[in-house]
């Protein structure tokens, strides 16, 4: 998991060849005013979902892993906090993993959280269970996934 500023997101270029074509699409566009939906990127290997969520308490957040995308997740109109295991430590999956939707949800605990401010983002890896959509109210975000 890395937590970072928007403005230091070349920093983390070199991680991922579609990283820098995806920050530099959200930097070079306001997406606070878009449709919700999907604008895709790079066919199926870079997409970015703009969502309107309501937030969670951290009960209600469940731990989530995906297998073929890596996530970077970007609070545009308010705090988001998210929760945080390490994947090896997701042991708790009653719905095991779903191919279609790229998902596992567990019913395991974070043992961290981290509030991402706009402006800022968090990259989670496969190997990151994270607990998304912890917050108050109306947020407005991006879920901006990346093949492996």
């Amino acid at each position: 998991m890395i937590v970072a500023s928007l403005a230091d997101s070349a920093q983390y270029d070199a991680l991922h060849p579609l990283f820098r074509q995806a920050f530099e699409y959200v930097k070079q566009n306001d997406l606070t005013e878009a449709p919700a939906g999907k604008i895709v990127l790079d066919g199926d290997k870079l997409f970015i979902s703009v969502a309107d969520i309501t937030g969670k308490t951290p009960e209600a957040a469940r731990l989530e892993t995906h297998a073929q995308y890596i996530d970077i997740q970007i609070p545009l109109t308010a705090p988001e906090t998210m929760g945080f295991l390490p994947a090896s430590d997701c042991q708790n999956s009653p719905e095991g993993y779903n191919d279609a939707k790229d998902i596992t949800f567990f019913t395991d605990k974070p043992s961290a959280y981290v509030k991402v401010e706009p402006g800022q983002f968090v990259i989670f890896f496969p190997h990151d269970g994270h607990a998304p959509c912890i917050g108050e109210g109306a947020i407005r975000k991006l879920v901006i996934k990346v093949r492996v």
